[in-house]
C-alpha cells in the first residue's frame, strides 16, 4: 500500500501547531530519511523573526536578547548563501576577536559547523581562518580589534556578530563597508545584543536598513527552568531589559540619573521601615473628568538606617479623578503609608478633596511646586549619588523617566511629562529633605 503524500512546505511550524495524535500520524507517513532531512531543514523550524526579511535591504540588523538564537540565524544565513554560491562568493565573518569568530561563529554549539550536516561540511582551516564549500564559496574570519585586516579584501556578504562589543567598531565597520562590493546585491547581517554604542545608534538611524527585534522568551526551545530563573533575577532591570528583552536603552546626555547609578542602588529585600509615604503627581486637566494623562503614584519608605527606599510604582493612566484617587488610596492602604504627599498645582484644593473622598481617613499633605520638575529633582538625585536611596526591585517605567531628566532643565524620557519621576521626588523629598523627618528618636536625660 503506497504511503500518503506529505506536504513539506513549512512542515516544522505545522507540526508544532498540531496535537500529539496528528503529529504522530504525519511523521509515521514519512520515510526515515525524510525525518532526518526535516530535522536539518532550518527553514521548516525557524521562527519568522529568525528568517531574512523581504526587500532589497543592504543591512539586516538583528537585535535580540540572549538565547533568542542569533548565532544560529547567522550560521544558517551564511550556510544558505555559501551552499548556493559559486567561486565568486566571498563572505566575511567578523566578531570582537578572531578567537570569538572561530569559537562561536564557526565551531560553537550553534555555529556553522554544528548546523551543517556532516556530509555537507565545508573545509575548515583554523590556522588560516578560512572556510571553503564545495560550491567554491569561501568565508574568512576577521576581528573588530584589527580593522586594518579588512583594508583590501573584497566581499559579497558579511556576518557581523556582537557588533556592540567590538573594540574598534567604527573603523572595522568602515573598512568592511568599503570592501563589500562583490556581486549584484552585497549584504551584511549584524547579530547583536542591543547596547547604545555610537555605531548601533547610527545604524538604527540609517534608511533602508532592515531591523528585527527579539526576546529570550521567543525561543521556545529554551529550558523553562532557565527562563524562569532569568526572569526572577533580572526582569525589569537594565540588564534584563537589554540582555533578555532585547531593548536598546539609550542614555540621555547630562541626565540627573544614569542607568549605572540606578543599578548600583537596586536591592531585593525591604528592611524594616519607620515611615512610608505615597508621592502623587496628579495628571494635568483631570479635574474636569476627561481622564487626562498619567497620574504618578510612587510609594517610598524610610529605613531605620536613614536610607530611603522606593517600594512601588502604582501609577495609572487615563483615569478619572475618582479613579486615580482610588488607586492612591489602595496603594496607601496596601503598604501602610502614614501620609500622601500630592502636588496641588493642578487643581489646587480640589486635589485634596478628591483624595479624601476616596478614603476619609487618608492623611493628605498638599505641596505647591514653586520650581520646575528638574529643579525639584536635583537634590533627590544627589541622594542617589550619595548612596542614600535604594530601589527595592525594578521599576522600568519610573527609571526611564528619572534617566530622562536633564540637568539644568529639560526632559528627554518617554511620554510628555515625567509624572512617575515627579511623584518619586515628592515622596523622597518628604522623607529625607523635609524639615521634620519623622522616625525613632532617643532623648537623653
Amino acid at each position: 500500500m503506497p504511503r500518503a503524500t506529505v506536504d513539506r512546505r513549512n512542515l516544522g511550524r505545522k507540526l508544532a501547531a498540531m496535537d500529539e495524535a496528528d503529529c504522530d500520524r504525519v511523521l509515521n507517513a514519512m520515510f526515515d530519511t525524510e525525518h532526518v532531512s526535516l530535522a536539518e531543514a532550518w527553514v521548516d523550524w525557524a521562527a519568522l523573526a529568525q528568517l531574512p526579511p523581504d526587500g532589497d535591504w543592504r543591512t539586516w540588523l538583528l537585535m535580540a536578547g540572549r538565547g533568542f538564537g542569533k548565532t544560529r540565524v547567522g550560521a544558517e544565513w551564511v550556510r544558505g548563501i555559501a551552499e548556493a554560491g559559486d567561486r565568486g562568493t566571498r563572505i566575511a565573518l567578523v566578531a570582537a576577536s578572531e578567537a570569538e569568530a572561530s569559537a562561536v561563529m564557526v565551531e560553537g554549539e550553534s555555529g556553522i559547523l554544528s548546523c551543517t550536516p556532516a556530509a555537507d561540511w565545508p573545509l575548515w582551516e583554523p590556522a588560516l581562518g578560512r572556510l571553503s564549500w564545495r560550491s567554491g564559496a569561501q568565508a574568512a574570519l576577521y576581528s573588530g580589534a584589527n580593522p586594518e585586516k579588512l583594508r583590501g579584501p573584497q566581499h559579497s556578504y558579511a556576518w557581523c556578530d556582537e557588533l556592540a562589543k567590538w573594540p574598534y567598531a567604527q573603523a572595522t565597520w568602515d573598512n568592511l563597508q568599503l570592501g563589500l562590493r562583490l556581486g549584484v546585491l552585497p549584504r551584511v547581517l549584524v547579530t547583536t545584543t542591543p547596547r547604545p554604542v555610537p555605531l548601533v545608534l547610527a545604524l538604527m538611524a540609517e534608511t533602508g536598513i532592515a531591523v528585527t527585534r527579539g526576546r529570550t522568551t521567543d525561543n521556545a526551545h529554551l529550558p523553562d527552568a532557565f527562563v524562569a530563573a532569568m526572569r526572577d533575577k533580572y526582569a525589569g532591570t537594565r540588564m534584563g531589559r537589554q540582555e533578555l528583552d532585547g531593548e536598546l536603552i539609550e542614555e540621555a546626555e547630562d541626565a540627573l540619573w544614569s542607568r549605572d547609578l540606578i543599578e548600583l542602588c537596586r536591592v531585593r529585600d525591604l528592611p524594616e521601615l519607620v515611615r512610608v509615604v505615597v508621592g502623587v503627581d496628579p495628571p494635568a486637566g483631570t479635574m474636569s473628568g476627561n481622564g487626562g494623562d498619567a497620574c504618578g503614584i510612587v510609594v517610598c519608605g524610610l529605613g531605620r538606617d536613614g536610607t530611603g527606599y522606593v517600594i512601588d510604582d502604582a501609577s495609572v493612566a487615563g483615569r478619572s479623578p475618582q479613579g486615580w484617587a482610588r488607586a492612591v488610596a489602595q496603594a496607601a492602604a496596601r503598604l501602610g503609608a502614614d501620609r500622601v504627599v500630592a502636588e496641588a498645582n493642578n487643581g489646587g484644593r480640589m486635589v485634596g478633596e478628591v483624595l479624601r473622598a476616596a478614603d476619609s481617613g487618608l492623611p493628605v499633605k498638599l505641596v505647591h511646586a514653586s520650581r520646575g520638575k528638574v529643579a525639584r529633582a536635583e537634590p533627590v538625585a544627589l541622594l542617589y549619588t550619595a548612596g542614600k536611596v535604594r530601589h527595592v526591585g525594578a521599576f522600568p517605567e519610573l527609571e526611564d523617566e528619572l534617566c530622562g531628566l536633564i540637568a539644568g532643565g529639560g526632559y528627554e524620557g518617554p511620554g510628555r511629562s515625567p509624572d512617575r519621576a515627579d511623584a518619586c521626588v515628592w515622596g523622597l523629598s518628604e522623607l529625607m529633605l523635609g524639615k521634620a523627618r519623622a522616625g525613632p528618636r532617643v532623648r537623653v536625660v
